[in-house]
């Protein structure tokens, strides 16, 4: 038997912290407690073991456990498009999650990584070394305090801001335009509305986004019908970035592509099935001349980054007050390519 054959696959649990007081806009879930997260493992003949974090380590291990192992064993870790497409197949019949979908891929691609003595993104394709990283932050209580926090982003480095807002209009609308005005004209700033609105009010938002030269508008409502994101897209100036947590992979978003209702799409391991997935998403952009802009924090994230030529900023996540975030962003706003072979260790 080849030494790249699969000989086991499991998942490590692990006790996750309880999450900072973050939440991402008023009516959804505050931070989760404890909980039991998980690393996806999968070993080689060889020894060789490629890693997956995951924050759902119960819902993966059953998964695992049922119907992936068997799938896996006795296959060759370097058939990643097979595997790809069979997990694909799999998806049919349990209808994984969309943060497990690409979990297997992860993992591939670190066993490919190790096996070559190269990070993933060289192995991908390493299209830069550094990116700028932009502020996300999490929802604040007053505008006040979302000034006071820009102000820290820009201390600390960041050369844009995207804000996660309240999902109230009027209010959104009144923080976007205080931001802008305090950081001046030239300053990037993106607008996230984690699906709060319906489309009337999605308008009305966009309206003013568009006359406040924001950079783009994010996920204003659920990704289930392409339709209304059409409407929106004729009726607002503001370039959307659409399809972070619609399923399908590069299938659904070549839907709202042909469509016309994106000037920015999303891409990321976790939600669009692991790095051989969101490479699939950044090609089919590319074509029609659209970037593809990475979803989230994390290191797969970061080789994403290095890799896709049409994505312009890292997504680092900024809570608290006094801010705290990425450790990977330097003082100069900037994320620098990883050198370890995979993904590193451990992989995060």
């Amino acid at each position: 038997m080849s030494g790249t054959t699969i000989r086991d696959v499991w998942v490590e649990l692990v006790r996750l912290p309880a999450q900072p007081d973050l939440h991402w806009r008023d009516g959804l879930p505050g931070p989760e407690p404890e909980r039991t997260g998980g690393v996806l493992k999968i070993r080689t003949e060889d020894g060789v073991v490629g890693s997956a974090p995951t924050p759902r380590g119960v819902i993966a291990a059953d998964l695992v456990e049922r119907r992936v192992r068997d799938e896996l064993v006795g296959q060759d870790a370097l058939r990643r498009e097979w595997l790809w497409h069979r997990m694909w197949e799999l998806d049919r019949i349990e209808e994984f999650p969309l943060y497990f979908l690409g979990l297997v891929d992860v993992a591939l691609w670190d066993i490919a990584g190790r096996l070559a003595g190269l990070p993933v993104h060289e192995l991908v394709g390493n299209f830069r070394d550094a990116i700028p990283a932009y502020a996300s932050t999490v929802t604040y209580g007053s505008i006040e305090e979302y000034l006071d926090v820009a102000d820290q982003c820009v201390e600390r480095g960041f050369g844009a801001i995207k804000l996660h807002a309240w999902g109230d209009v009027d209010r959104d609308a009144e923080l976007a335009r205080r931001l802008r005005e305090h950081v001046g004209d030239g300053f990037p700033l993106m607008y996230d509305g984690s699906a709060g609105f319906d489309l009337a009010d999605a308008v009305r938002l966009g309206r003013a986004l568009s006359d406040l030269g924001y950079l783009w508008y994010e996920e204003p409502m659920r990704e289930f019908n392409i339709t209304s994101h059409r409407w929106l897209a004729e009726r607002v100036p503001v370039p959307l970035l659409v399809g972070e947590t619609s399923d399908g992979s590069h299938m659904n978003i070549a839907d709202f592509i042909s469509s016309g209702t994106a000037t920015y799409v999303r891409t990321s391991a976790i939600f669009k099935g692991g790095v051989t997935g969101a490479m699939r998403i950044a090609h089919l952009a590319e074509s029609f001349g659209l970037r593809a802009e990475v979803h989230g924090m994390g290191v797969v994230n970061q080789h994403l980054c290095m890799s896709i030529p049409n994505t312009t900023y890292y997504e680092a996540l900024v809570w608290g007050n006094p801010i705290v975030t990425d450790p990977s962003v330097g003082a100069d706003g900037m994320v620098r390519a990883a050198t370890e072979p995979g993904f590193g260790d451990p992989v995060a």
